[in-house]
């Protein structure tokens, strides 16, 4: 959950908002969907597998007297995303805040052994489905003349790179140059439009360190902070760019790694 004083700053700041947060069945993604209810907003969320998980999310979203609707949805097929945000539109309204969080990760694979339906599953998950669902939720607030905020969970890896993982890197890439594309698009219809880089966050992409003291202690070594962050850490920051303090915020990126992506050159 988010944490008293959080809540506290943002309580009913984003009262009358319908927000969708994609992949809210875990992580990051379920994290930010309660603190958007948190502050006030309605949810639905989608999943692609959990549906137990969405299900836990939305009874969340619910405990904090707002609307929630969870549905499954792939975020790599163009029909199933136009349906997703007509069927919100019908039960919630129009969405104005949308978080991008639904993705997948590749580790440990060298490009000589990287099979071409791995590179692009991991493009059409993490890069096409960002385009797929901002694209819809930036048309129908364009149509409807409703201003929003656009939200992408991007990655410190869209600059930092690590061996064994090019086709993520090159996914938060694309995603970084394409929200700044489309920030400067839609600046004009009062859409902002910024995304997160997470470094190492406790969810189920870090589910070693979550399981293994060990594991989370090695990889803190080189974190400046000294220790992972926790989803609801980025919760709050998309909270605060849907909200009127980020209002003036855009074609940004919101690093937050605890430091880590500074020690590069460590060794150097």
């Amino acid at each position: 959950m988010p944490s008293e004083a959080t809540s506290a700053i943002f309580a009913n700041v984003l009262l009358g908002r319908t927000a969708l947060v994609t992949g809210g069945d875990s992580g990051i993604g379920a994290a930010c969907a309660k603190a958007l209810a948190a502050a006030g907003a309605d949810v639905a969320v989608t999943y692609l597998h959990d549906e137990q998980g969405a299900a836990e999310t939305a009874e969340a979203v619910r405990a904090h007297g707002r609307r929630a609707l969870a549905m499954r949805s792939d975020a790599r097929d163009e029909h199933a995303v136009e349906e997703c945000f007509d069927r919100i539109e019908q039960e919630l309204g129009t969405v104005d805040i949308l978080v991008t969080s639904a993705g997948i990760n590749t580790y440990g694979i060298e490009v000589a052994k990287l099979t071409l339906d791995k590179w692009e599953d991991m493009l059409r998950t993490d890069l096409t489905g960002t385009f797929l669902a901002t694209r819809s939720c930036t048309r129908r607030m364009q149509e409807q003349k409703k201003k929003g905020a656009v939200i992408a969970i991007s990655s410190i890896h869209a600059e930092i790179v690590r061996s064994g993982s090019s086709v993520y890197a090159a996914a938060k890439a694309g995603v970084k140059h394409f929200i700044e594309t489309l920030a400067i698009e839609v600046a004009g219809d009062g859409i902002t439009v910024n995304a997160i880089a997470p470094g190492m966050i406790l969810t189920p992409m870090n589910q070693t360190a979550e399981d293994w003291w060990v594991v989370r202690k090695v990889k803190s070594e080189f974190i400046p902070l000294g220790r992972p962050g926790q989803p609801e850490e980025v919760a709050n920051c998309a909270v605060f760019l849907a909200s009127p303090a980020g209002d003036y915020i855009t074609a940004s990126t919101l690093t937050i790694d605890g430091g880590l992506s500074k020690m590069v050159a460590l060794g150097a």
